[in-house]
């Protein structure tokens, strides 16, 4: 059984705010918990109005223990308030901690199904919710499934989808079968509480690649997540336009990978596969997404921004984790879904400056674009010739040891094929994004398309956190700049044109301290 306390956790509350408000390198604009550990987000849902994001939070420190379900409302999906824990751990199935779930409505019942954690285990739990969901009560009946699926060796056993179909609730709990691959178990029942088992509903091969591999699907799934992209829900007639889409994130022995989705169709009590992509370039720094249907019928998806720094510099610093701005999922013509903040970012944007009509080429000697800051949304649109490489950095500082360029800088690039076709490469180079050696510096890439060589790029920077989005290419990262560099500039090698570049500086979400416990 877990200790209640941690060998760690030897910080003040008070001092542990005033520790993690006082880091220059704490987003100011996404959400982040008051203080202490924050990981996945969980039952991410729209209720009579209210945006509700609950997620994985330790508040004794930044380290993973004893995990509570931290919980924070939004009108607008934008400006977040603190409310008072939603679960924490009690005698019985979840005495080492309340893992992740959903919220679903249960006939007008707010419904949390989560994994209770007790004795190195995990298993499903039911929790009700207050009419304003602040107040939680759990099923004196938890664990509401008492064990993984008998005669099947699993890697582990935690995280739901749950969602109504027709008469009948039907879950997901993702799982792993020894040497074999990563799966999602099918559950049904009629109200919550008894579950039958139906089956796998599909199962990965660990086999195929290797654990290096941007797209290895892992020995178990973490998060599944089932839903329809576009028109019509789960379950409903099929529409070429609209495919079934299931994402987990990959995960080994213990160890983070990826988030990957197939896309595909669910019918009956099994999916069948059609192609399996990577939902972010980032890898494990947007990590265990979920998403919902909101009241005007978006899918909304966070994900969680795992650190990039060393344990012991998280503990220092009194926090760790930040979850992503959410995002709009939409399926593209290909089938493939794309992505792009919330519009709701934009009432955070300042002071403007605008550029246009830009044609760069030649030597790649960095132009300043007069745009300085270090929260900042930019918006690029581009034009590249066949072979072209453009550069666009940020956090840029000229201070340091060097002199010949910045000291620090990290650089989105783009770069279309020389083919003259409508492909090219997304990559974030973070090798000079910081001084401090021991941070991630991980090379992050993947293809993107370019008709006719043009680019939208939205790049939304807020101090440690950077999401990336490139013809609806999303690629999340981290980056520790040490210097304090605003600069961003643009160079090009071949011909880049820039038909337009806007950038706004970004106004902070939090004001004043925050309480660990509302």
């Amino acid at each position: 059984m877990t200790e209640l306390t941690h060998p760690l956790a030897t910080v003040p509350q008070d001092e542990l705010v005033a520790r993690a408000e006082a880091d220059a390198l704490r987003p100011r604009f996404h959400f982040v918990s008051p203080a202490g550990w924050l990981n996945d987000p969980n039952g991410v849902s729209q209720w009579n109005g209210t945006y509700h994001l609950f997620y994985q939070y330790n508040p004794e420190g930044a380290f993973h223990h004893r995990i509570q379900w931290g919980h924070a409302t939004s009108t607008d999906l934008v400006t977040w308030t603190d409310q008072p824990v939603a679960l924490e751990p009690s005698a019985g199935p979840d005495a080492d901690g309340c893992w992740s779930g959903v919220l679903v409505n249960d006939g007008g019942t707010p419904t949390l199904v989560y994994s209770g954690r007790f004795e190195d285990r995990e298993l499903p739990c039911v929790a009700v919710g207050s009419p304003d969901l602040l107040n939680w009560t759990k099923d004196p009946a938890n664990p509401v499934i008492a064990a993984p699926p008998v005669g099947v060796d699993v890697t582990a056993y935690r995280d739901h989808c749950v969602w109504r179909e027709g008469t009948k609730w039907r879950q997901l709990v993702g799982s792993g079968i020894r040497q074999r691959g990563g799966t999602a178990f099918l559950y049904e029942s009629a109200d919550l509480r008894r579950w039958d088992y139906i089956g796998p509903l599909f199962i990965g091969d660990a086999s195929q690649g290797d654990p290096a591999d941007t797209d290895w699907t892992g020995t178990m799934w973490e998060c599944v997540d089932l839903f329809r992209a576009g028109h019509g829900s789960l379950g409903s007639a099929p529409s070429n336009a609209s495919p079934d889409v299931l994402v987990f994130s990959a995960w080994n022995d213990g160890d983070t990978h990826h988030p990957l989705y197939w896309t595909g169709r669910y019918a009956g009590d099994s999916f069948e596969p059609v192609a399996l992509h990577r939902l972010d370039y980032g890898g494990r720094f947007f990590y265990a997404p979920q998403s919902f249907e909101d009241e005007s019928g978006r899918r909304v998806m966070f994900g969680w921004m795992q650190e990039g720094r060393s344990d012991a510099a998280m503990v220092e610093a009194g926090w760790s984790g930040v979850m992503s701005l959410p995002r709009t999922v939409t399926a593209s013509e290909d089938g493939t879904l794309r992505f792009a903040p919330v519009p709701e970012i934009k009432k955070l944007r300042r002071e403007h400056v605008g550029l246009s009509g830009l044609v760069l080429g030649g030597a790649p000697v960095p132009m300043e674009t007069g745009v300085s800051g270090q929260q900042l949304d930019l918006e690029l649109d581009l034009e590249l010739a066949p072979g072209a490489l453009l550069r666009l950095g940020v956090l840029g500082s000229n201070g340091g040891s060097t002199s010949d360029g910045p000291a620090e800088e990290t650089v989105i690039e783009l770069r279309r094929a020389d083919d003259g076709g409508n492909n090219g490469t997304l990559r974030l180079d973070r090798t000079q994004s910081s001084l401090d050696p021991t941070v991630d510096v991980e090379d992050k890439s993947g293809p993107v398309p370019m008709p006719g060589g043009r680019v939208h790029l939205r790049v939304i920077l807020d101090r440690s956190a950077v999401e990336i989005f490139a013809n609806g290419i999303a690629l999340t990262a981290r980056i520790y700049p040490t210097l304090g560099g605003e600069n961003v500039s643009l160079a090009a090698e071949g011909t880049a044109k820039v038909l337009s570049h806007d950038a706004w500086t970004m106004a902070d979400i939090f004001d004043g301290t925050r309480s660990l416990f509302p």
